[in-house]
């Protein structure tokens, strides 16, 4: 799981909250003072959420908001009368009085969709080893079948979904199977 930095006007308030996620479970928690503070925090950090104030002690949120890494999400914490800016922004808010159940709900519903979006970004890419198990089978099924290269490459792709292995474990075993023989 990615990293929260708090940053709140007070750091005691700041403070509060990383007490009740770190009581929730989330472990990587860090309580700032300042926007500053924070940015360099999330510079340090492959992904997480910001929970900010409106105002804080250097900055506003929205100057906070555009200095974020893309792989951070915000999520503005105030009154209810306040909260309503960020709503302009597309940020979710947290309303003041906070409820622990809502504070904790909410960031693992940020940290879920997340998590989903960097399973969304595709499929893996191949390093150079595995990408030669591919085509050395492929010049393996054209040479012996006598097939068009993509032919042989759709050859693969289907056996390797009926077989339920990805491409690379499937040229595998072509490749076994020719050696074996």
């Amino acid at each position: 799981m990615g990293v929260v930095v708090v940053v709140l006007p007070k750091l005691e308030d700041s403070k509060k909250v990383q007490k009740i996620l770190n009581q929730h479970g989330f472990s990587d928690v860090l309580a700032c003072a300042n926007g500053a503070a924070a940015l360099q925090e999330v510079n340090q950090h492959r992904y997480g959420v910001v929970i900010s104030g409106l105002r804080l002690k250097d900055m506003y949120f929205r100057e906070l908001l555009e200095h974020l890494p893309k792989h951070f999400q915000m999520v503005v914490m105030g009154s209810a009368n306040v909260v309503g800016e960020a709503a302009g922004f597309g940020l979710l808010a947290l309303t003041t009085p906070l409820k622990a159940y809502d504070l904790v709900n909410t960031i693992e519903m940020v940290f879920g969709q997340m998590e989903r979006r960097f399973k969304k970004s595709g499929p893996k890419k191949r390093d150079e080893r595995e990408e030669n198990y591919i085509n050395n089978a492929k010049l393996l099924l054209m040479e012996r079948n006598y097939l068009t290269e993509e032919e042989a490459h759709r050859y693969i792709q289907k056996c390797s979904m009926d077989n339920g292995t990805n491409m690379v474990e499937t040229a595998q075993m072509i490749l076994t199977l020719y050696f074996a023989e």
